[in-house]
């Protein structure tokens, strides 16, 4: 069961489309996995999936070049200035 919920929320990760999505979601997986492994409970994988999920983000933002992709009421993607 463990192994099912760790593909899935891998495969998650890998299906996001901007570069920050994608930090932000590898950072997660992979601080959840080690909070995981170092405390052995629940409570330190959700502590570690927020850390990395959190630097992940950060990481991502930087390395764009200042443009966000948004969606409009349509559902249409759009790219314009990071607020």
């Amino acid at each position: 069961m463990k192994k099912a919920v760790v593909f899935a929320v891998m495969g998650l990760a890998l299906a996001s489309c901007t570069q920050t999505e994608k930090t932000t979601g590898g950072g997660a997986v992979i601080g959840a996995l080690a909070g995981g492994a170092i405390t052995g409970n629940v409570r330190g994988a959700a502590v570690g999936g927020l850390i990395g999920g959190a630097t992940g983000y950060l990481i991502g933002r930087a390395s764009e070049p200042g443009y966000c992709y948004y969606r409009d009421q349509y559902g249409q993607r759009y790219t314009a200035r990071c607020r």
